[in-house]
């Protein structure tokens, strides 16, 4: 990849206060990552595309991986950070779905080979970084941080 990316990753909660979180693929080729995040807990997420605003993108993402809906109206930015790593350079956007709709199903492609629903203070220790930046900024309610854990 040339040049900086836009990506987006959304905050999901279930009915208790738990965020979903999918667990990417070992499996590189798989795990269709271009920061190289194979083997992770991420958020829902990815790119946002040329012609697409953050809600659509958001709306697309939480569809394509999670078959979940979540509408325009219930979604927050929470977060804005950077993320460089030696493959990728992205700057991250980060919203929370007040709510959702559907029936969850795990995107069939192979890129995710499992989820769960974690409470946001025993996350998992293979998170990736894009994800705990989301989650901490909106934690710490700051739009724009780029602590690490």
């Amino acid at each position: 990849m040339n040049g900086v990316g836009v990506g987006i990753g959304i905050i999901i909660f279930d009915e208790v206060g738990k965020v979903l979180l999918l667990l990417r693929n070992a499996d590189r080729m798989l795990a269709d990552s271009d920061m190289r995040l194979e083997g992770t807990y991420t958020l829902p997420s990815g790119k946002v595309l040329h012609n697409e605003t953050f809600e659509m993108a958001a709306i697309r993402k939480v569809k394509d991986e999670t078959n979940l809906d979540v509408n325009e109206s219930d979604l927050e930015l929470v977060s804005i950070s950077t993320d460089i790593n030696e493959y990728a350079h992205y700057v991250t956007i980060g919203m929370v779905a007040s709510k959702y709709s559907g029936e969850f199903q795990l995107k069939d492609s192979g890129e995710f080979t499992s989820y769960g629903w974690f409470d946001l203070n025993q996350l998992p220790d293979n998170l990736c970084e894009p994800s705990i930046k989301i989650i901490d900024n909106y934690l710490n309610k700051k739009i724009y941080s780029d602590k690490e854990r």
